[in-house]
């Protein structure tokens, strides 16, 4: 797979992460699934117009932010950016 953007965008205790496309979020949904336990996320939206989707990550304890940032960062096919997404 070739490397893809997604944008990271902190929201209090979860964080939404915003993709290109269905098939690059179901990717990464199932690169971090391997990779610890998540369970969690809130289910894809498509953003009209756009081939984007979007799906939400809650942060606890084992989840923080900054776990979950270095896990995306250790992923070579993304490139992840910070934004309003």
């Amino acid at each position: 797979m070739n490397v893809f953007p997604i944008w990271l965008r902190p929201l209090g205790d979860l964080y939404r992460v915003r993709v290109d496309t269905v098939e690059h979020a179901k990717w990464l949904l199932d690169q971090l699934s391997r990779s610890f336990v998540f369970k969690t996320a809130a289910p894809f939206v498509e953003a009209a117009g756009t081939s984007a989707c979007s799906f939400e990550v809650p942060l606890n304890p084992p989840m923080s932010r900054a776990k979950l940032e270095k896990l995306l960062g250790a992923i070579p096919e993304v490139k992840m950016m910070m934004g309003p997404e």
